[in-house]
């Protein structure tokens, strides 16, 4: 029994034992742990006082008084030229203004040059590799654009050159351009225009600096897509002056295609729709009164419009824009419509104490061209026209009320009577002297009114009787001559309605054929794809 007391104590003894130890044992590791990351803090700003002393040490070391002026062209010695790459990279095209041929862009301008005099070894200095230094602090090249325009010719935004250990320096500052642009309003609103932006060194020549593209065309990463214009393509070239060799610059053309949407829906719809309403002009009846008053407001609205494109683009003598070509064909098309309405009216108000119809005019316009025209002249559906077929089919004394003597009450001797009377013609009496010649109708001779007179000497009867006679005759006379002037009359305004209906055809047919003709035009231009966009956001820059 003792001995087990024993061993049973002696094993708790050694547990306690082991659990000191073990609570020791973490509690010298805690330590350490805490004690390794005071040592690394410690050493991190320790590193990072000693990067910034180095990177101090290396920014007075290169831009030190005595070492580098920047002043001075980065050349070994004077035959040495500075290679100098050139990127212009497209943020924004900000406006075209047509009337006064400038361009306005929003660019970055990458330059690529190698300095020797800023080139270091980076083991001595903490490893560092890179350096930004503010680009004032440093030699530039003065590279500037040549076809400015309006604004500075230079950049005006200095932002921080990227160097390398090596002496290869990256500069990307931003610029806004105004170029100059010569704009082909040929083809407006539906026009492609090609602008320029040049870039040369503005003191150094091609034996001091040798200019070169970086890539073949312009880049479109970063760029914000214009509501007015289409980015078709950005190439450059290198240009050398035939001339001068010395002369070196870098050109980029903008090549870049109307968005005619606007124009479209604000000019162009509301200049056919109002040459639409010109056609309306032959379909109003010829007296119309506002036939000439449409016709003019017509062209009113279209000078109104003339005027709104002349302020629009360039005031140049080398071309007429489209939609120019346009408003003048339809303002020359109203002027037709004026003079065609002045016509027809002088046609229309045409009387045979005016105007005699002509043969040829009658079987031109009263027979051929109606059936060309699909025109059907109404007959016998007006009560003059019905009246006029009566009085053809029935008996000539009937119409003057001297028919048969059961028809008129009249003995048989009365009316031989007036028969025969209808044939008398005093000369001194007044019918003949006086009524024929204030109407003029002394010299026609109508069968109504032969068959009223008889061939028989009319015998001696009273006077009474014979003035009877006498005026209904002239009232039968004068009716049936009113007929036949109104029948000519309406043959002439027939004849107005056709050639109003003529000029109609005439009008519509080049109306349709010059509109398609004018601006089917753009589609026989060259055509080219635009740039597409970049789907994605654009990615941080770093300049290199």
């Amino acid at each position: 029994m003792v001995r087990a007391a024993r061993a049973s104590s002696s094993s708790s003894s050694v547990s306690r034992s082991v659990r000191r130890n073990a609570l020791k044992i973490r509690e010298t590791r805690s330590s350490m742990t805490r004690a390794l990351s005071v040592l690394l803090c410690v050493c991190t700003l320790l590193r990072s006082g000693l990067c910034a002393d180095s990177e101090e040490r290396l920014m007075n070391w290169l831009l030190g008084k005595g070492r580098y002026n920047k002043l001075i062209r980065p050349a070994v010695n004077r035959t040495e030229r500075v290679t100098v790459l050139l990127q212009v990279s497209l943020a924004q095209l900000i406006s075209v203004n047509e009337r006064e041929q400038i361009m306005t862009t929003n660019v970055w301008i990458t330059q690529n040059w190698n300095d020797y005099r800023l080139s270091w070894d980076p083991a001595e200095y903490e490893g560092i590799d890179k350096l930004r230094i503010p680009s004032r602090h440093i030699w530039l090249p003065d590279i500037v654009l040549y076809n400015n325009a309006d604004g500075t010719y230079e950049v005006t935004v200095f932002t921080n050159a990227i160097v390398l250990f090596n002496g290869s320096i990256a500069w990307l500052p931003p610029a806004i351009y105004k170029s100059a642009c010569k704009i082909e309003v040929k083809h407006f609103p539906f026009d492609q225009q090609n602008c320029t932006l040049k870039f040369r060194s503005w003191t150094y020549d091609h034996t001091e600096i040798d200019l070169l593209l970086k890539s073949e065309a312009a880049s479109m990463d970063d760029f914000t897509p214009s509501g007015e214009w289409d980015i078709l393509a950005l190439p450059g070239r290198r240009t050398v002056s035939a001339l001068d060799p010395t002369y070196v610059d870098l050109t980029y053309d903008f090549i870049i295609k109307r968005k005619p949407l606007f124009y479209t829906i604000n000019l162009i719809i509301p200049c056919v729709l109002i040459t639409s309403l010109a056609i309306l002009v032959f379909y109003l009846p010829s007296d119309c009164g506002e036939k000439m008053t449409l016709c003019i407001s017509v062209l009113l609205a279209l000078t109104v419009f003339l005027l709104l494109i002349s302020k629009i683009v360039p005031p140049t003598s080398l071309d007429v824009p489209l939609i120019g070509k346009y408003l003048m064909f339809t303002m020359v098309l109203v002027t037709f419509s004026i003079i065609t309405s002045v016509c027809v009216l002088n046609v229309h108000h045409r009387s045979p104490s005016t105007h005699s119809m002509p043969d040829w005019v009658k079987l031109v316009f009263l027979v051929r061209l109606p059936a060309l025209l699909f025109m059907q002249r109404p007959q016998g559906n007006s009560a003059r026209q019905r009246l006029r077929q009566k009085r053809r089919l029935r008996d000539p004394g009937s119409l003057l009320g001297l028919g048969a003597p059961h028809r008129s009450g009249m003995s048989s001797s009365a009316s031989a009577l007036l028969a025969s009377a209808s044939a008398v013609s005093s000369p001194g009496h007044s019918y003949n002297r006086g009524p024929q010649a204030q109407f003029g109708y002394g010299s026609r001779k109508h069968d109504s009114t032969q068959d009223l007179r008889g061939s028989r000497p009319a015998p001696d009867w009273g006077s009474e009787i014979q003035e009877a006679v006498d005026g209904v005759r002239y009232v039968a006379d004068h009716m049936m001559g009113n007929d036949d002037d109104q029948s000519v009359i309406e043959d002439w305004k027939y004849v107005a309605m056709v050639v109003d209906r003529l000029f109609l055809w005439i009008f519509v047919i080049v109306c349709v054929v010059g509109t398609l003709g004018l601006f089917l035009q753009p589609l026989f231009q060259s055509q080219t794809v635009p740039v597409q966009q970049p789907s994605a956001e654009p990615s941080r820059r770093d300049g290199m």
